[in-house]
């Protein structure tokens, strides 16, 4: 089942970007630039992706963003891994100094992994998206690096 709550782009924007764009995309990543999903049997079961600000006054802060995970594996603790994985990569990225994310309010599982690996919640943004005549609330996380464990 496909969640369109969980996305800010909908399901007709995404499958009318070319193979050939997602392609240069995924071909063009870096430590500060990347996608991450495992493949179990050949199929892709799940996504998470970050990038880094390039604005000098924004650079300290980098987003995930295409999390997600296939309905097949959820409660099996790939989210989990994935975000583990995703933040041992950018703690590797050099002055970057916080992560940021948005969450639909109604995604509350998703809610509560951001929550378990310290993202603390910084702001609502009432009707962020609209999907037909419904309205989803996104809420903004952000885990500080800097900050001891």
């Amino acid at each position: 089942m496909i969640h369109p709550q969980a996305f800010g782009e909908s399901a007709d924007e995404h499958r009318a970007v070319s193979v050939a764009i997602v392609a240069a995309r995924l071909g063009s990543a870096s430590l500060e630039n990347f996608v991450l999903g495992p493949f179990i049997d050949g199929q892709l079961l799940g996504t998470a992706a970050f990038f880094r600000n390039q604005t000098l006054k924004r650079k300290h802060k980098g987003k995930v963003w295409g999390m997600y995970v296939a309905d097949s594996a959820r409660r099996k603790g790939l989210g989990r891994a994935l975000l583990l994985a995703l933040l041992g990569s950018v703690r590797q990225i050099p002055d970057l100094e916080e992560v940021q994310l948005s969450v639909a309010v109604s995604q509350e599982a998703a809610r509560r992994l951001f929550a378990s690996f310290g993202f603390e919640s910084y702001g609502l943004e009432r009707r962020a998206l609209r999907i037909g005549e419904q309205f989803v609330d996104e809420e903004y996380m952000a885990l500080n690096l800097r900050k001891p464990d």
